[in-house]
């Protein structure tokens, strides 16, 4: 966890803002219904979204699913908990209710089964909230007798719904609950990974194509005219002295290949610099491009991981002074490979990481800063100058065979000469010029091939690492819930009150600055630091609670409390701006105008096919805003005449027969 810790928080100090640290989407069609997927994908989908704290698509997705004919018990238990899940009765619109009602009425006609056993446990909870403070246990034993988690599921989603003694009834095991499931799989050392963004692929410089076009072809000219001017010189020798002609001719022949043989190795290499300090980037150190935002920001992380993966016994500030070169090479190299825009330093750390790794890796073995050999072998070398040597001295006696033949030929022999020596100077130089190009290449070739492997390797370890760590949508809800339960009984206990002291209840999460947040592709929010505001309503009035969560350990600080009477709210205000987000205002008569942060805008973050509205609204129902909204309105319009219109007496009646 060493790795992935220093991962996840090592831009904190160079990040940091007052308000967003991070965004992190990932990409998953988990929430996606194809327009002719079956009623049953639909209904799966629906049971998803509810799980994973979105009732208001899954209450859309599972009525679609029914209306298509996928109907049965099962099906209209999650229907009914997407329908009530993060609402009240009094949320409900008249339709909304009088669908409740009929399903309540068709419960017998569904097949015996478990399903059908919490449909109809279900409704006798909704029955027995319109009866006051009766007797309730029959239905709580029948609740206690369904699987544990059918019995979860019906807390955590009628809980705006269930009150009074009822609730009280209830709430020792919803407690518990909450404290066992808190701290489950692991969350502490898991949470950091749903806010790492996806990594970006492996990505490495490719080879510089091939500047030999026009050594390849000028060769044939320079080599046709260096053997012309060569055989028009030996018939020149052989017309002067057929003997001697014929052994300068073998001699040359022999002298010729051997310079060949030994001297295309050594002769055709080209200078090679070590590839970690001298990249094969010109055209990086233009001053336009080293000092942009981006660069900076490679090389701030390269400097971070370079201080922290240390060679053993080297101080992280000795070590980046003597790799100072090294990481300017790569910070260079990064940034040219992922300059691109919106793609944040954050997703390339598992490459800035790895580099890092691998300097140091080579600083232990020793061949951090070692050259390859920039020269063939020594006694190649000097076999290759010595066979030219000898074909110099042989041109020079066929030049001495021919001078024996008259003036008249000499002068051609010389001239000859000239243009052999010329041509086959210039035929080497293209030759040679061609196989340092081909040698390079070949060489860019496979360091391109082996730089890319490595770091596909180390991507795949990562993104694996990443994907088995990274919680689930279900994971995070269920923590999520479990803080939100914990936070209220925390808050009765300091009020000494009880579920039956209460007329009703809310909560309303808003982020807390900084924090990181990320979501699922058509998912909601979530946030790496909450604002957990409770609203406790009471016949006395209202008792309102908040306090930060950081939701990677579950703990809690800057709490404030205060009470006022319902006449003391007088309005509530919401202020929406696509380029800032939402903002809830509370107006009290006695204080001054208090600003609540909901929801921050995220219209740069959406994907092409999601609907800005769409996620607008899963964002503000998950938060709470809007079942808070409405009861917060409601007592700022009617007073304490509200408690009279909430009166539990007014609640909808429901049918709990079959």
């Amino acid at each position: 966890m060493t790795g992935s810790n220093d991962f996840a928080y090592s831009s904190a100090a160079f990040d940091s803002t007052v308000g967003i640290q991070a965004e992190t989407v990932h990409n998953s069609n988990v929430y996606f219904v194809h327009p002719d997927a079956s009623p049953q994908e639909k209904y799966r989908v629906g049971v998803q979204l509810l799980e994973d704290g979105i009732p208001s698509r899954a209450r859309d997705v599972i009525t679609d699913a029914i209306a298509h004919g996928h109907d049965n018990a099962e099906v209209r238990f999650h229907w009914v908990l997407a329908t009530l899940s993060g609402r009240t009765f009094h949320d409900l619109d008249t339709e909304e209710t009088q669908r409740l009602d009929r399903a309540s009425g068709i419960v017998r006609t569904y097949a015996e089964g478990e399903w059908k056993d919490a449909l109809r446990v279900t409704f006798e909870l909704l029955a027995a909230l319109s009866t006051g403070d009766g007797d309730t246990g029959q239905v709580l034993q029948r609740m206690q007798a369904l699987s544990p988690h059918q019995r979860d599921a019906i807390l955590r989603h009628l809980d705006l719904v269930l009150t009074g003694g009822l609730k009280d009834s209830l709430w020792a095991e919803t407690r518990e609950r909450a404290e066992a499931g808190r701290f489950s799989n692991d969350r502490v050392n898991r949470m950091w990974a749903y806010f790492e963004p996806d990594p970006i692929g492996p990505r490495a410089v490719p080879p510089r194509p091939s500047n030999a076009a026009a050594s390849q072809a000028a060769f044939p000219a320079r080599a046709g005219l260096f053997v012309v001017g060569s055989v028009v010189l030996w018939l020149l020798a052989l017309v002067a002295n057929p003997a001697s002609a014929a052994i300068e001719l073998l001699v040359a022949l022999g002298a010729g290949v051997t310079a060949i043989h030994f001297g295309r190795g050594p002769w055709s290499q080209e200078r090679l610099p070590n590839p970690v300090v001298e990249p094969q980037l010109p055209h990086m150190r233009d001053p336009a491009t080293v000092g942009d935002g981006f660069t900076n920001r490679v090389r701030h992380q390269f400097d971070h991981y370079f201080s922290i993966r240390t060679p053993h016994g080297l101080a992280p500030q000795e070590w980046l002074g003597y790799t100072a070169q090294v990481r300017s090479g790569l910070t260079a190299e990064v940034a040219l490979l992922y300059r691109e825009s919106r793609i944040g330093v954050d997703r390339i750390n598992w490459l800035i990481r790895h580099l890092a790794e691998d300097t140091r890796n080579r600083h232990n073995s020793g061949t951090l800063f070692n050259h390859r050999p920039s020269q063939g072998p020594a006694m190649a070398k000097a076999v290759s100058a010595l066979a030219l040597v000898v074909l110099v001295v042989t041109a020079l006696t066929t030049l001495g065979t021919i001078a024996g033949a008259g003036a008249s030929r000499m002068f051609l022999a010389l001239m000859v000469t000239v243009g052999v020596f010329w041509s086959g100077r210039a035929a080497a130089s293209s030759w040679l010029e061609a196989r340092r190009e081909e040698h390079r290449v070949a060489r860019e070739t496979r360091e391109h091939h082996e730089r890319l492997t490595a770091r596909q390797a180390a991507y795949q370890s990562w993104k694996s690492f990443l994907d088995a760590t990274r919680p689930s949508e279900l994971e995070m809800e269920t923590w999520l819930s479990c803080d939100k339960t914990v936070f209220v009984d925390e808050a009765l206990r300091h009020y000494q009150l009880t579920w039956r002291d209460l007329i009703t209840h809310t909560i309303l999460m808003a982020p807390a600055s900084p924090y990181k947040r990320g979501r699922v592709k058509g998912g909601q929010w979530r946030y790496s630091r909450y604002n957990f505001r409770l609203f406790l309503v009471t016949q006395d009035g209202i008792r309102e609670i908040s306090s930060e969560l950081d939701f990677a350990d579950a703990t809690s600080g800057n709490e404030q409390r205060s009470n006022y009477r319902f006449d003391a709210l007088s309005s509530v205000q919401v202020t929406e701006n696509a380029s800032v987000g939402y903002d809830l205002e509370l107006i009290l008569t006695n204080g001054p105008a208090r600003k609540i942060r909901v929801k921050d805008a995220d219209a740069h973050q959406l994907a092409p096919d999601e609907n800005a509205k769409e996620i607008a609204e899963i964002d503000l129902n998950s938060a709470g805003f809007t079942h808070t909204f409405r009861l917060l309105e409601g007592i700022a319009a009617d007073g304490k005449g509200w408690i009279e219109r909430n009166n539990p007496d007014n609640l909808p009646s429901f049918r709990t027969g079959g």
